[in-house]
């Protein structure tokens, strides 16, 4: 028996070995190819559909294997032909749809880093990537490219959807005036446009391709705010990492081959890409996903219509749900619910008991370590508290310790640590255990903000606010919000009257240079920001007078 025909807790404890999960894979420790395990090996029908897509707009977008495996592969010779070798960088800019996943598989097969990245970047947060990765190649679309990039894509280079009307080598065609980054020019990536071009481009080129890759090779770059650092840094997967996350697939999210999944995170992100992409897909699952502005009706609808049994999503999706008023509208199939990034409130978690049938479950973990709680769904023969974040993985451990480094006992509240490579890895996330070994979150103990699911660097929203001509100090915190858990408060020293056309001003300055969920949402306009003896913004301080006043002003019971 395999570790997918397995679903107890018991079971899990019992069988779980490292060496087991690769059994679930075609490759070995030599040879292996994320795009081969999650795609190509899947081909067994023309109509086995891998991946469907909820667009915004209403559309629903259905995309076999079949289709993918070839795409993909065309994608990849495209790669070759343009130049693009082993290891070198291949950003994906793109809404979830074939052309996504055609470009982040192809990009893989061909030996390359696929680096996606978040559709609503703008041109500061994308830079801070773009020189961190410095990709080869950059697909987007042409709108993209000039409101993040600044500039035409064929002013930059003979953009892909000019060469694929002649089939000709492209020239690159950098020049010193028309590249969009400053310094040397030839760090800009080339622009590959994925408009209605695209897929005629790609025809040109054979459907299959062999692949040729280690099991330590890099894979994917993933781009985190992170719990462990402030300004973003890339996480680099090698394609063994397909393998070591089947355990959070699960355990975590509790897929199994046959189950009809969804996960409405983008792939930009760890939970999107790694639980929401590549290890179900490796298991041959039909996968679902969401593009475009997010619409809790129109998701409740695609969760209906593809009579879905598995959801895994950000706990404000399971709140933007409750609060559409529309859940009666639809019949579900939901067998499995599961949630990350931030604590689920109990009203919604008593919305998802009526409207669903079953509670959400919670795992927790790092982009830097993945899954290191979870609640296991689909065991019988253990019931989650309410509000708990879930039991360790199996074969890991985690511990809640005090500020001398010791183990807590239950109920008191401490650090949740892991342990990896023979040390105690801090999560700055406080937390404590009952009496029974379940873990439950105790709020953050850093500088990071997690507003509805999203992790957001208060050091990088300062940046951007810094940037404004009339901000002279800027400091960044997560406030208490009923909807979003939290969100961003900015604090400015400046000389401009505080009325709201400034605010606006400010919110449109960062959200237009960060990413649209960055923004500050509260601005104030103070005197002196609280400094620290050395001279350092004093967060806590913010934080703790912001929390007080929240508590005074909610109605006394």
């Amino acid at each position: 028996m395999k570790l997918t025909d397995f679903t107890s807790y018991a079971d899990a404890q019992r069988h779980y070995a490292p060496a087991r999960l690769w059994e679930l894979f075609d490759g070995n420790r030599e040879r292996l190819n994320i795009a081969h395990e999650c795609v190509d090996r899947h081909v067994t029908s023309p109509g086995r559909v891998a991946v469907r897509i909820a667009h915004a707009d209403g559309r629903d977008e259905v995309v076999t294997y079949a289709r993918l495996a070839e795409a993909s592969s065309q994608f990849a010779h495209m790669l070759r032909a343009k130049g693009v070798g082993k290891g070198d960088r291949v950003a994906i800019m793109l809404e979830p749809g074939l052309a996504f996943y055609a470009a982040l598989f192809g990009a893989i097969k061909a030996g390359a880093i696929a680096v996606p990245l978040f559709m609503l970047f703008g041109p500061d947060g994308l830079r801070l990537r773009i020189d961190d990765c410095k990709p080869k190649l950059l697909v987007t679309t042409a709108d993209k490219w000039g409101q993040t990039l600044g500039s035409d894509p064929g002013a930059r280079s003979s953009g892909f959807a000019r060469t694929s009307h002649t089939g000709e080598a492209e020239a690159q065609g950098q020049t010193q005036g028309s590249d969009p980054m400053a310094g040397d020019p030839t760090a800009a990536p080339i622009a590959v446009i994925a408009d209605e071009t695209f897929f005629a481009a790609l025809a040109q080129f054979p459907v299959t391709f062999a692949w040729d890759s280690s099991a330590d090779d890099m894979a994917v770059y993933q781009y985190t705010s992170g719990t462990t650092r402030e300004l973003p840094e890339a996480v680099k997967h090698t394609h063994r990492a397909a393998v070591l996350v089947m355990i959070a697939a699960l355990y975590a999210t509790g897929v199994r081959p046959g189950e009809e999944f969804f996960c409405p995170s983008s792939p930009a992100w760890g939970h999107g890409m790694w639980h929401g992409t590549l290890a179900p897909l490796a298991l041959g699952l039909t996968i679902a996903t969401y593009a475009g502005r997010f619409n809790a009706d129109r998701l409740m609808k695609a969760l209906a219509d593809y009579r879905v049994t598995n959801l895994s999503a950000a706990a404000t999706h399971y709140r933007m749900m409750k609060n559409a008023g529309t859940v009666s509208r639809y019949a579900f199939a939901l067998e499995k619910l599961t949630f990350t990034g931030e604590p689920l409130d109990s009203d919604t978690r008593e919305f998802a008991r009526k409207a669903f049938g079953l509670a959400p479950l919670s795992f927790y973990g790092t982009t830097e370590v993945g899954v290191a709680l979870a609640s296991y769904p689909g065991a019988t023969d253990i019931t989650p508290p309410d509000g708990a974040l879930g039991l360790p993985m199996p074969g890991m451990r985690v511990e809640v310790h005090d500020t001398h480094g010791k183990p807590c006992p239950p109920d008191t509240m401490g650090e949740i640590m892991l342990w990896r490579r023979d040390r105690w890895l801090p999560t700055k996330d406080r937390g404590w255990t009952d009496a029974n070994g379940w873990f439950f979150h105790g709020g953050r103990s850093d500088d990071v903000i997690i507003s509805a699911g999203w992790t957001i660097s208060a050091v990088e929203v300062e940046d951007a606010l810094l940037k404004h001509p009339d901000v002279r100090e800027a400091a960044a915190i997560g406030v208490p919000d009923e909807t979003r858990g939290l969100v961003v408060k900015a604090f400015l020293v400046t000389s401009r009257f505080a009325d709201d056309a400034f605010v606006h001003e400010i919110q449109e300055f960062v959200r237009t240079r960060l990413s649209a969920h960055e923004y500050p949402r509260q601005v104030a306009v103070v005197d002196e920001l609280p400094k620290t003896p050395a001279g350092k913004v004093n967060r806590k301080i913010l934080r703790e007078r912001e929390a007080a006043a929240f508590a005074s002003s909610k109605p006394k019971p």
